[in-house]
């Protein structure tokens, strides 16, 4: 493999990770169990990102992943949330007027471009870069049964920044009501590596 194809995972189709053969089958759909434990640290292995926990986790299962496919053909994950009335942040957002707030389904985008990362075996601590443009024309409420949510790869850089670029949308009940174009979720060795620099001392 020449040096760009390594350095790039841009080209069409699978590609190798780092030493990672692509044409090895690998799991493709995970329950919620194996999400906690990728929560955990446990299902990937030391160094890998992780998903929330608790609450802030905001997927129930995973019903496809692949290194192929999608609308760029570099990658594809479809996943499920179960909506139940009783989920906390009905009771506070808003009395009397619940909704599902949408920075949380943009969260489970952030997070599902993070788990790609981890299962197509990357390392490093995830954290959400940004997102190009977030578009809201429906709502999540208590009576929606599931929400569903799909991630469409467009990018994997493996330079000396390891990032990923991404296509989100999440649908209620089928019917698609967010979307999220230029989702942006890289990897690090240190938890302090977004840190602002230390400001200059005058001398």
């Amino acid at each position: 493999m020449s040096n760009a194809s390594s350095k790039d995972q841009s080209l069409k189709g699978p590609a190798l990770l780092d030493g990672i053969d692509s044409a090895e089958p690998r799991q493709s759909s995970f329950s919620r169990e194996e999400l906690v434990a990728c929560a955990e640290g446990t299902l990937f292995g030391p160094n890998s990102p992780r998903l929330p926990s608790g609450p802030m986790l905001m997927v129930d299962r995973i019903t496809q992943i692949s290194l192929a496919g999608g609308v760029y053909g570099r990658g594809v994950l479809h996943a499920q949330l179960d909506i139940d009335p009783s989920l906390w942040f009905f009771a506070c957002h808003f009395r009397g007027d619940p909704v599902m707030p949408g920075c949380l389904g943009l969260d489970a985008m952030w997070q599902l471009v993070g788990f790609f990362m981890a299962w197509s075996g990357h390392r490093g601590l995830g954290r959400a870069l940004g997102v190009e443009e977030v578009r809201f024309f429906g709502q999540v409420q208590p009576h929606v049964k599931r929400v569903s949510y799909q991630i469409d790869i467009k990018r994997v850089i493996t330079r000396r920044l390891i990032m990923a670029t991404a296509e989100g949308s999440l649908a209620a009940d089928g019917q698609k009501i967010y979307t999220a174009s230029g989702l942006r979720v890289g990897l690090f060795e240190g938890a302090n590596a977004l840190q602002p620099p230390a400001p200059r001392v005058a001398a």
